[in-house]
């Protein structure tokens, strides 16, 4: 009896599972143990067809043990595994050869599709210290991960030759995307107008502030929106691995080389769809933009409990999802961008629209919104619909996304210079005690702040996310410590909006 690796998935995580193959006599049958989901089950269906195109006939009774037997095991990850071991027991392949990890799923011709899971494989084959077989398709995210010896196959009759010692395969080389310039979606400059917005955009960005916009339709939020994404950073090595390791456990493609996720997320999503789960445990929208921007437009439509559902990602930068099979984990350190009208019909606060709501339609608009979910959100402004001469007014000056975002990546590396022994990445990832402490708050700001806290009525969250986004504006201006400047302009966005018809 000989033995192979496969993996199987546990939220972003690969573990290892052992492929024990048996062939007794008998009449021809096939059967999995080991507690395979119905893919792996189909698996042997696909293993017998894809040997037999290349010559490898199968006889007697055939036996599969995917080891450990209490863990789950999901997907068509398995199928070049159980295919070896079938290999190896017939003859076909030498069963002293070297433990390796295999990975693909088979076609019946015996060409290997694009598996899930490439990457969490390469992290486990590295750990290990053993060679990596994965499908062809996914040579190009598997090379992103350096120091692993991967070799990609297009058929298996290539790795039978190979295993056989008949040819010889050539391992993926490591390459990184370049930091190339970050093609933008929507220039700033394209934007008119909103220049009280555009500088909440800046900070937002620097600090991976969470952001709330309202204002009337045709404003431009979605528009703000979408150029968030041009002045963020590009994504770090270890950054880049962390978004891969989601998408590939999702099996997604990420092509956006350095530039962040951006997700927008439709108003009629599911919260399994957000936040992740399902019968086949898997990261959701949340997670997906990991280190990057979940754009929730039109937020008041959302549904309440997934609303509420996502105010522990937001506090924790991660999300815990619970089933019966057991618990798994996915990042979701993400920077949350919110646009919604202030009423519903969308007037309230024009000057020259009258708002058309009754007091009771305004009432029940707030309900959509807890103040626990509105108290996570660092900044929040009001996007004002533009005049006529505003509109058609030229702004040759306007600066554009490469010019914000060069602030924004020297904000970033002080940021990163300062709480690089605490592994912290962002002002808004910063625990409270540690922000009081390292926050190089000034004598003066803190009086200010102070007196602030007992006008306003703030929370403790409050409190600390007004620090966190005044040590951003710091930071932005390339101040050592916090001022009473820095402070005011933090606690005018906290409070600066007039939402739903509430006094702010």
């Amino acid at each position: 009896m000989s033995k192979a690796l496969g993996i199987t998935l546990r939220g972003i995580e690969a573990v290892a599972v052992e492929v024990e193959v048996e062939v007794t006599g008998g009449l021809f049958a096939i059967s999995i143990v080991g507690l395979p989901d119905a893919a792996v089950r189909e698996a042997k269906e696909r293993v017998r067809a894809a040997l037999r195109s290349i010559g490898i006939s199968l006889r007697g009774r055939i036996a599969v043990n995917l080891a450990p037997a209490d863990l789950p095991k999901e997907g068509a990850l398995l199928d070049l595994p159980i295919a070896i071991e079938m290999a190896k027991q017939v003859g076909s392949v030498p069963v002293s050869g070297r433990p390796a990890v295999f990975v693909g799923e088979l076609a019946l011709d015996g060409r290997l599709r694009r598996a899930k899971g490439a990457v969490p494989a390469a992290l486990l084959a590295r750990k290990l210290s053993l060679p990596l077989y994965i499908p062809r398709e996914n040579a190009h995210e598997v090379s992103l991960v350096k120091g692993v010896e991967a070799y990609a196959i297009s058929h298996i009759a290539e790795l039978i030759e190979a295993l056989r010692g008949e040819a010889a395969l050539r391992p993926i080389e490591h390459r990184m995307p370049a930091l190339q310039e970050i093609e933008v979606d929507v220039d700033l400059a394209d934007i008119k107008g909103q220049a009280g917005a555009k500088r909440a955009m800046e900070i937002a960005a620097a600090g991976h502030h969470n952001l709330l916009m309202v204002g009337p339709p045709g404003s431009g939020k979605t528009m703000l929106a979408r150029a968030l994404k041009g002045i963020l950073p590009p994504l770090s090595d270890e950054e880049l691995l962390e978004v891969l390791l989601i998408y590939s456990a999702r099996g997604l493609s990420f092509d956006g080389g350095r530039a962040r996720p951006f997700r927008s997320v439709h108003h009629t999503a599911s919260t399994v769809a957000v936040c992740g789960g399902g019968n086949a445990l898997q990261p959701g929208e949340i997670s997906l933009a990991h280190r990057g921007v979940l754009f929730l437009d039109e937020f008041t439509e959302f549904r309440r409990d997934l609303i509420e559902a996502m105010r522990q990602p937001l506090e924790d930068g991660k999300i815990v999802v619970s089933r019966s099979s057991g618990s798994v984990t996915y990042p979701a350190q993400v920077l949350l961008a919110l646009a919604c009208n202030p009423c519903p019909c969308g007037n309230f606060g024009d000057p020259e629209f009258p708002c058309r709501c009754s007091p009771g339609e305004l009432e029940r608009y707030q309900r959509k919104l807890s103040g626990p979910i509105l108290d996570r959100i660092d900044m929040q402004i009001s996007v004002p619909r533009l005049s006529p001469d505003e509109l058609m007014a030229v702004e040759p000056s306007a600066e554009d996304s490469a010019s914000v975002r060069k602030r924004v990546e020297r904000a970033r590396e002080i940021q990163i210079e300062r709480w690089k022994a605490w592994d912290i990445r962002s002002n808004a990832e910063v625990p409270e005690a540690l922000l009081r402490k390292e926050a190089h708050i000034k004598k003066e700001a803190r009086a200010f702040l102070r007196s602030a806290m007992g006008r306003s009525r703030l929370s403790g969250r409050g409190f600390t996310r007004i620090l966190r986004v005044a040590r951003s504006v710091a930071d932005l201006a390339g101040e050592e410590c916090v001022g009473a400047s820095h402070v005011a302009e933090a606690l005018a966005y906290r409070e600066g909006v007039n939402i739903y018809g509430r006094p702010s």
